[in-house]
């Protein structure tokens, strides 16, 4: 089995930055490097939403609210990967969740069939 587990979150200012790391460890017949890699949040009373994706091509796709502020990356060898986010709003806030899918990113967040249990994300204005 594969189990994905993500960097203590925390609180931060508005405008400041944070990084979290996903690490992913066990196997489940697939190489890491051929995982779709993504970053989701979650706030109460509200659905989950994807924040930002990586393919197995390191090509990354982001949601359109932190387009030029979260940057997404991966390192194959260490079998983890990032969520950079600089410039963070009061809205970033939330549980972050990490996911893995193997092959083509889905294009439905529920697809991922291998999470993490969640990091906390505040940001104060």
């Amino acid at each position: 089995s594969v189990r994905l587990m993500e960097s203590e979150g925390g609180s931060v200012r508005a405008g400041g930055s944070l990084r979290l790391s996903c690490l992913v460890s066990g196997y489940d017949g697939y190489d890491f490097d051929h995982y779709c890699l993504g970053w989701f949040r979650e706030n109460p009373g509200q659905e989950r939403e994807t924040v930002a994706t990586i393919d197995s091509a390191h090509v990354p796709r982001y949601e359109e609210s932190v387009e030029a502020r979260f940057t997404i990356s991966r390192d194959n060898a260490k079998k983890t990967f990032y969520l950079q986010m600089d410039n963070v709003k009061v809205e970033d806030s939330g549980m972050y969740y990490c996911a893995a899918e193997p092959g083509w990113c889905p294009r439905l967040w529920e697809t991922f069939t291998n999470w993490g249990r969640g990091t906390p994300v505040s940001v104060s204005a």
